[in-house]
């Protein structure tokens, strides 16, 4: 499966638009209690352990959009957008949200 940010690639017409496709992943409270107790991992202001599930969640984000695409019948997904949301919860918690977006189509 194509996968693109753009929504035009040189020399592959598109042949169906076959609609919006998404995908999400969220991350609990807890992976945000558990990754900064393991602080210690912080090298040069970044945590190896945190940026590795936020690449856990966007991985299954895109796949989950993957996964709708083909179900319509598409070989590529273009106008793809990744986004990070966090969300408030009442109680002083939170959790992130990621979320793929894109167009299924069918290229020449």
């Amino acid at each position: 499966m194509l996968i693109a940010t753009v929504s035009v690639l040189d020399g592959r017409p598109v042949r169906k638009y076959l609609g919006l496709v998404s995908g999400e992943a969220i991350l609990g409270a807890n992976i945000f209690r558990d990754l900064f107790a393991g602080i210690r991992d912080i090298v040069g202001g970044r945590s190896a352990s945190y940026e590795k599930e936020l690449r856990k969640a966007k991985d299954i984000a895109l796949e989950e959009m993957m996964e709708q695409a083909r179900a319509l019948g598409a070989n590529a997904i273009l106008g793809v957008d990744v986004d990070y949301q966090e969300i408030s919860m009442g109680n002083g918690g939170g959790m992130l949200m990621v979320a793929a977006t894109g167009t299924a189509v069918v290229l020449d």
